[in-house]
């Protein structure tokens, strides 16, 4: 079967997967626009560091918090239909902040707030996509598929940051955020084919919502490879959201706030988003299995090198620089943790687990940005440091506690 699927090609024209496809890079280029746009709203309206950090906390530990729920529900009504959920539910969120924002109520409270609900049902499309996968490709072409996926992420990566840049910059904060609702719509609707292909799982037990919920947190505590892969993957996501508040507080610092401080920012991501993507289709052609707890540790240690001294090094050159090497290294990252993820996952509880999973991967994210905000405020290069620190616990965490085999 992986011969009949040598080429990237072949894997995409299987059944449902350009559909897929097409909802992932709507959904995945809306979400990658809000993260970097409702910083430059925040730092753009309020004016404070530490806010924009936990604004960006709130647009994401909630949904976190919830994932077993997510996940449960997944399982319940088929991966297709919860994404749906979300992509629908996002639109009108962002519809009511824009709305708020052209009344003049936009306050840092009412912003939080909507920001928080807008995370509530994000574990849904995050934990759904990833679930749909192994649905529609054969097992043993699934670091194929991953690399697609990794890569397409990647791109979102590039053309996100840069199109959520100039926006904001010359077209203002309420017409960037009723863009990025508009690509919530899109995906919704292109998802709408991929329902009967996505058929609810059977559980060996049906129980509760609560009791599937919490069965699904069990089996991660109680599955060695998922818990140890949740801690190292949690501290390698800490850097990322420490440099998602230190790199546009950095850039604002040496160019002043301005449309050209906006389109900077998004340029920057936007160049390490390619490099990710370059990386995560060779990543695609190399055999995984048995290796992804050394490319995970080997490239979250060379992550913490490029982060910090080289990132503030020499000003916004060798931020850029720094940043490239960073996304190039997330590539084969990445395609490592999904293929183990789904490798040592029973497929019964892909629903379940993959939510919780992705949220725990995750959590170093919210927390990161909420430190970084503090922090940046006061040191940028300190911020930096502190990011590297996280990838470098990550890399031992990775190697130390990750079993090699599939045998856990």
């Amino acid at each position: 079967m992986f011969k009949a699927l040598a080429s990237y090609r072949t894997v995409l024209v299987l059944p449902g997967v350009p559909s897929l496809v097409l909802a992932a890079c709507a959904s995945r280029l809306a979400g990658r626009m809000f993260v970097l746009a409702i910083v430059l709203y925040v730092l753009d309206r309020f004016q404070s560091a530490a806010l924009t950090g936990w604004v960006a906390f709130a647009s994401m530990a909630p949904g976190m918090a919830i994932s077993p729920f997510a996940g449960a529900l997944l399982d319940r009504v088929g991966p297709a239909r919860a994404i749906i959920v979300d992509m629908a539910a996002s639109a009108a969120l962002l519809v009511a902040l824009v709305v708020a924002g052209i009344a003049g109520q936009a306050t840092p409270m009412l912003v939080l707030g909507l920001v928080t609900l807008f995370s509530l049902t994000s574990p849904l499309g995050a934990a759904g996509i990833r679930a749909l996968i192994p649905d529609l490709v054969p097992k043993d072409a699934l670091d194929r598929a991953n690399a697609i996926d990794t890569s397409s992420y990647a791109l979102i990566d590039v053309v996100g940051p840069a199109l959520a840049g100039v926006l904001f910059g010359f077209a203002g904060a309420d017409a960037t955020m009723g863009v990025i609702a508009a690509l919530y719509a899109l995906a919704s609707f292109s998802l709408l084919p991929l329902i009967r292909l996505s058929p609810a799982r059977p559980t060996s037990s049906r129980g509760s919502l609560i009791q599937e919920a919490f069965a699904g947190v069990v089996y991660l505590v109680r599955h060695r490879s998922l818990r140890s892969l949740a801690i190292a993957y949690a501290l390698y996501q800490a850097s990322w959201g420490i440099l998602l508040v230190a790199v546009p507080v950095l850039v604002i610092r040496e160019l002043g706030a301005g449309p050209t401080s906006d389109s900077i920012v998004g340029a920057l991501w936007a160049v390490a988003g390619l490099a990710g993507g370059i990386a995560a289709l060779w990543a695609g052609h190399l055999r995984t299995e048995d290796r992804e707890r050394s490319l995970l540790a080997i490239g979250a240690l060379l992550t913490a090198v490029a982060i910090y001294p080289l990132s503030v090094s020499f000003g916004l050159e060798s931020l850029a620089i720094g940043l490239v090497i960073v996304g190039f290294l997330a590539g084969p990252i990445d395609v490592s943790v999904l293929s183990i993820r789904q490798r040592r996952t029973d497929p019964e509880w892909f629903g379940r687990v993959l939510a919780v999973s992705m949220s725990l991967n995750m959590s170093g994210m919210p927390l990161g940005s909420a430190v970084g905000g503090l922090v940046v405020a006061t040191s940028p290069p300190l911020a930096f440091a502190l990011a590297a620190l996280a990838s470098i616990a990550a890399a031992i965490a990775a190697y130390c506690l990750i079993p090699e085999r599939q045998t856990a």
